[in-house]
């Protein structure tokens, strides 16, 4: 059983908003390959809160959260702040999948790939695929 916390709170909206209008260059680069569901259909949305806290790219059919770590997530506080987002989706039932800017330039098609994947394990496990 899963918590419950609220999508998208208003109080974040502003926030929201100013992440998807400055997306980093790594953001923007995946942000073209997932957008208008060409991956296998999934539907992406970029910037989508739950509860405190906001995620890159978000899958709701397969409960799938994707984060981009640049730089700024090296630092001691940043990975604890990284740590605690994730248990926290984990325990709404959203997977993280974290990978680093560099990936993104380097080989994109392991990002797309593990997505793929993902997918096709969620539609095993669950036997609904959306």
């Amino acid at each position: 059983m899963y918590k419950t916390a609220e999508a998208n709170l208003k109080s974040e909206k502003e926030l929201r908003q100013t992440l998807r209008n400055n997306l980093t260059p790594a953001e923007a680069t995946l942000w073209k390959a997932l957008k208008g569901s060409q991956i296998n259909g999934l539907k992406f949305r970029r910037q989508h809160s739950l509860g405190p806290y906001v995620m890159d790219f978000y899958c709701p059919s397969i409960r799938l959260c994707v984060e981009l770590d640049g730089e700024v997530h090296n630092t001691y506080g940043a990975c604890l702040h990284d740590s605690e987002r994730t248990r926290f989706l984990n325990e709404n039932g959203i997977t993280v999948k974290r990978f680093e800017n560099d990936v993104v330039y380097k080989n994109i098609n392991a990002i797309i790939q593990t997505i793929i994947d993902y997918a096709e394990e969620w539609k095993r496990n669950n036997q609904i695929y959306k």
